[in-house]
């Protein structure tokens, strides 16, 4: 009754407060209570007296009280219902003169949820001192749901005073961590779409619980068949994750739970909603992380269900995304984001990913800036809210006011003309200004990657990342697909060099075809080279495809984490085998072969001068050399940013490698993320380096740091510096005091 009288009030044609005072009258009368209130949570924090039946009238829009003020504060601070039958006695009890409230002792209150925040509180009171049942608690958190929808539809902002606007639609500023650089303003796209419930009170109780039942068959039916087929890829499920949301699935509470409130009088899709949001509040609210974890697999298993509820497509329609676009997501894997229209993405905010992860890299290739660890993101904003990306301070803006936005509209204005201006430097040559030539390369994986070498006026492709190929395919790439694109790779490069790195994953980069193996240390474990070796057939088909597409070309290749020269030696001889095999069948040899090896395993430093007699070249993984050399995981935020690359031992440890590969006259390539900021690369130039492989957005501040170089001067500094270290923790502030003293740009 309580509900179909709401729904009859939630259509009338009336003004939002009517509406909402006719709201508070209907529940009171149902409830048989003397007072009915609610309370709305503003942008700054506070709750504000938006109706009431019983109270004071001249309350409304006058009385407020902080998160955790009163009573009425603590239900929203803690999302949690709370009855009393003496509510005076209650140690969190604040009296509110205005509002006429002391003559009530009994006090009723839920909070209004939606997606897990809140966003009020509803109140009944009564004079009597009485104690409200469970079915009481039950039918307020349903209509709350009501309100919830009502308040985020935005029906009441028009009620907000200046400067006191509703929190649904408040402005955040969330920080977490960079991605991919640069400034990208445009609307929320979510990457799987929330089901919009639009009908919450049922006609029809007995025909809900059947859909539900129907529902939670479908997903698990779903599901098991996911499982099954273990070749999960196109949208990043993997084994273990959909097993924990099978195990939710089949979990008896949560189903009865969601019949329960299906009692009360919702529709199936509003149930499995109001069910989702009341754990999403516990949850966020948790501390141990493991039950914060799980959030994701309710989230996952509630959005199946009411897919399978509504008949909607699980995911999101590609091509219908806006122009402007910026996607949502917890989590991605490349192949997802490769199936949007990129002229139209312009940023990408993630839950989850590091900074190293392959989503990361291709994000970077794309040149969409791109934040990551950002809590909740999925459930803070709306599609079509205004959003900015900023990757380089990885900030997002959700919702900005018009100044911020305007700030950062004028700050992309800005990054454009400096990327204009490096553009004017794209003829220049790239040396110094005591004439020492830098070969500047990119990094690469992608064919998308490739134009950026001439728009750039890049030397090559200094390492070009065959994994990302097989993380984006749903099988195992053939030899002769593999031919394919490492042939297009060199056909586009019309001639400048490229260098194939053999397959790097393992650790994090897991093809979604293969076996995962259960490790307790993933980067130090199964991985690179030691797969290839292990299983040489998939290394021997990759050799043999290259060496194919390199026929009458130059041909050259280099092993990822190799820990042993003897690594490196039975590696070399694969190549070998497969050359002699080639020429047996009458295959164009390439033009020249030079085999060389990532050095990213600090032991490889203590065998350089070994290493360097049997390699043809060597390439500095400064990523994984870092991560290894100061034994902290580059994923894990607590530890990622401890230790500094323009450390002693981290410099030490590059002009080792550097110095040992001039000796013999091997070439060395600087391949990770340091060759691409100017005061590093300033620094590795002072360490003798010579050649970088960068990103493409990398290329311009580089060249413009070391057209204004003297290396002569910075050998020199480096040499001073390292001599002195002594206990400082890093070199940075005197080698960026060194370049502001010169007017060096970095």
């Amino acid at each position: 009754m309580l509900l179909r009288r709401l729904r009859e009030v939630m259509v009338e044609p009336v003004s939002a407060q009517e509406r909402l005072d006719r709201i508070v009258v209907v529940i009171a009368s149902n409830m048989v209570a003397e007072v009915c209130s609610v309370y709305v949570l503003r942008i700054d924090g506070t709750l504000e007296l938006y109706a009431t039946e019983g109270l004071n009238p001249g309350a409304v829009h006058h009385t407020t009280m902080r998160l955790g003020e009163g009573i009425v504060g603590t239900i929203a601070r803690d999302a949690e219902p709370l009855a009393l039958s003496d509510v005076q006695q209650h140690p969190a009890f604040s009296y509110k003169p205005e509002t006429g409230e002391e003559i009530y002792n009994s006090f009723l209150g839920v909070p209004i949820l939606r997606a897990g925040n809140t966003l009020g509180v509803l109140v009944v009171q009564n004079r009597a001192h009485r104690v409200y049942n469970e079915e009481e608690i039950e039918a307020l958190q349903t209509t709350a749901m009501i309100l919830a929808e009502m308040i985020a539809s935005g029906e009441l902002q028009a009620l907000a005073k200046p400067g006191a606007d509703i929190a649904v639609r408040r402005s955040l500023h969330l920080h977490g961590v960079a991605l991919a650089d640069g400034v990208g303003l445009g609307h929320a796209v979510l990457h799987e779409p929330r089901v919009v419930v639009k009908d919450i009170i049922a006609d029809d109780t007995q025909s809900e619980l059947t859909r539900i039942d129907e529902g939670i068959a479908t997903v698990r039916e779903t599901i098991d068949r996911l499982v099954e087929r273990g070749d999960i890829a196109h949208s990043g499920e993997h084994r273990d994750v959909l097993e924990t949301v099978r195990m939710f699935a089949n979990d008896q509470g949560w189903v009865r739970r969601v019949r329960e409130v299906v009692m009360t009088g919702l529709t199936a899709e509003a149930a499995v909603k109001r069910v989702q949001s009341d754990l999403r509040a516990r949850m966020l609210r948790q501390t141990d992380p493991y039950l914060r974890d799980r959030l994701h697999d309710l989230d996952e298993l509630s959005d199946r269900l009411l897919h399978a509820l509504t008949g909607e497509q699980f995911g999101v329609a590609r091509e219908d995304i806006p122009e402007n676009a910026v996607l949502i997501a917890r989590s991605m894997g490349p192949a997802a984001l490769l199936d949007y229209d990129r002229s139209r993405l312009r940023g990408l905010v993630l839950e989850e990913g590091g900074a190293a992860s392959h989503i990361a890299i291709v994000a970077r290739a794309l040149g969409i800036p791109a934040v990551s660890e950002i809590p909740g993101i999925t459930s803070l904003v709306e599609a079509g809210d205004a959003i900015v990306v900023d990757g380089s301070a990885a900030d997002v803006q959700v919702r900005p006011q018009p100044d911020v936005e305007s700030a950062y509209a004028e700050k992309a204005r800005l990054r454009a003309r400096r990327q204009e201006q490096y553009r004017s430097l794209r003829d220049l040559p790239a040396a110094t200004l005591d004439g020492e030539s830098i070969s500047l390369n990119l990094n690469a994986g992608l064919l998308v990657d490739l134009p950026h070498v001439a728009e750039t006026n890049a030397d090559g492709v200094g390492l070009f990342r065959t994994e990302l190929q097989f993380m984006i395919a749903e099988r195992m790439p053939s030899t002769s697909e593999q031919e394919t694109l490492y042939r297009q790779v060199l056909d586009q490069l019309s001639g400048a060099p490229v260098t194939f790195r053999t397959l790097d994953i393992g650790g994090d980069k897991v093809l979604p075809y293969m076996q995962v193996v259960d490790e307790e240390n993933p980067a130090l474990g199964w991985r690179a080279i030691r797969i290839g070796l292990d299983r040489p057939g998939l290394l021997r088909a990759q050799i043999r495809a290259l060496l194919r597409a390199c026929g009458g070309r130059a041909f050259k290749i280099m092993f990822p984490m190799v820990a042993t020269v003897e690594e490196f030696v039975r590696a070399r001889a694969i190549v070998t085998r497969e050359l002699v095999y080639l020429r047996k069948l009458g295959h164009v040899e390439p033009s020249s072969i030079s085999v060389g090896v990532m050095v990213e395993v600090p032991s490889l430093v203590f065998q350089i001068d070994e290493l360097v007699r049997v390699a043809d070249f060597l390439s500095v993984g400064s990523n994984d050399l870092m991560q290894f050399l100061f034994a902290a995981d580059r994923d894990n935020r607590q530890v990622a940013d401890r230790f500094d690359p323009l450390s002693a031992p981290m410099l030490r440890a590059l002009k080792t490698i550097h110095d040992s590969a001039s000796a013999a006259g091997k070439p060395v390539t600087l391949c990770g993320e340091i060759g691409g900021r100017p005061l590093e690369a300033m620094a590795l130039i002072g360490l003798g380096y010579r050649s970088f492989s960068m990103s493409p957005a990398s290329v311009g501040p580089v060249k413009a740091m070391l057209l204004s170089l003297d290396s002569a001067a910075i050998a020199a500094e480096i040499d001073r510096l390292l001599t002195m270290a002594g206990d400082r923790g890093t070199l940075r502030q005197q080698l960026a005091g060194f370049a502001a003293a010169r007017g060096i740009p970095v």
